[in-house]
């Protein structure tokens, strides 16, 4: 019941700025553009600050258990491929829907409540292994759905069409945000004090902006006409994808706190960003907005019963 309480005061902040973005765009005057221009807006700022802010400070993590990654991210392949074939066979989706689609059942909402989470219920031994989940989770995800809708749009067995789709890829904002992180943090290099505090300053708001959108889409959308698609997506992400962890997280042996660690990150709601992706690539997005909404409810009672599951069973 502590758990369960504290997933839900956690949870407020994130619902009281969704909140605050319906309201805004339902306010008499406000017009659908500006809310266009602020994601727009959160595409070529924050939310590449935020990436590159991270992949650059990731040596600074501790060492964790590689096998964390093994077992999280070899679950999300699994289910990724799971969701295409579902929303292919169930909703007739084209491919970059169907990419959009598979993101959504792995795309854990780490930022906003993960870490927060982790800390109350598994204690701060907990905290560096989502974190390293977290720094992972951006490049591995957003390539992969990158390459999965840019494949499925251009992509062809020859050699022209593998350039085309390695173009696309590698020219998106979050990529190259990504690579650039990455890159300064393999070489040793780091940004001038004044110019890493600007960059971080930015990525901060990268989550509330993000939220702001998510409320305006959720002001023109009609989700009662998502609901068959928006629940599949909700039992993907909260019932598949973290019974996927916990089998490979017994397969390779995982200690209990990794194996909590893996599976509590995997049972959280879908991450805003995957709505951010739905309309880069204006795709199925009034299952994801709806979907963002329902798995925040819904995993206030699948993420403890989870904890409480692997309590017992560890």
């Amino acid at each position: 019941m502590h758990v369960l309480w504290q997933f839900f005061r956690l949870s407020s902040p994130l619902y009281g700025l969704v909140a605050a973005g319906y309201v805004i765009a339902c306010l008499p005057g406000w017009r659908h553009e500006w809310g266009q221009r602020l994601t727009r807006f959160v595409f070529a700022v924050p939310l590449p600050a935020m990436l590159f802010h991270m992949m650059s400070h990731r040596a600074s993590l501790p060492p964790v258990d590689s096998r964390i990654l093994i077992a999280y991210f070899g679950s999300c392949l699994i289910v990724f491929l799971i969701a295409r074939a579902t929303g292919a066979w169930l909703f007739k989706l084209d491919g970059p829907s169907q990419a959009v689609f598979g993101l959504g059942g792995i795309y854990s909402n780490i930022v906003l409540t993960g870490l927060a989470i982790a800390k109350i219920a598994l204690g701060d031994a907990a905290v560096p292994m989502v974190a390293l989940l977290l720094v992972f989770n951006a490049f591995t995800l957003w390539t992969l759905v990158t390459v999965s809708v840019e494949w499925s749009r251009h992509g062809s067995f020859n050699v022209a069409g593998l350039a085309k789709t390695a173009f696309n890829v590698l020219t998106n904002p979050f990529i190259l945000a990504i690579l650039g992180g990455t890159a300064c943090a393999s070489l040793g290099l780091t940004l001038p004090p004044t110019t890493d505090a600007l960059v971080g300053a930015f990525g901060k708001i990268a989550a509330p902006a993000a939220l702001l959108t998510l409320g305006m889409g959720l002001a023109a959308f009609p989700l009662s006409q998502e609901w068959a698609s928006s629940l599949t997506v909700c039992a993907l992400k909260l019932v598949v994808q973290p019974l996927v962890v916990w089998a490979l997280a017994i397969a390779l042996r995982l200690p209990p706190l990794e194996t909590q660690a893996v599976v509590l990150v995997a049972s959280m709601a879908v991450g805003v960003n995957v709505y951010l992706m739905a309309l880069e690539f204006d795709a199925i997005q009034r299952t994801i907005a709806s979907s963002i909404v329902l798995s925040n409810l819904l995993a206030a009672f699948t993420t403890p019963l989870l904890l409480a599951a692997l309590h017992v069973r560890t």
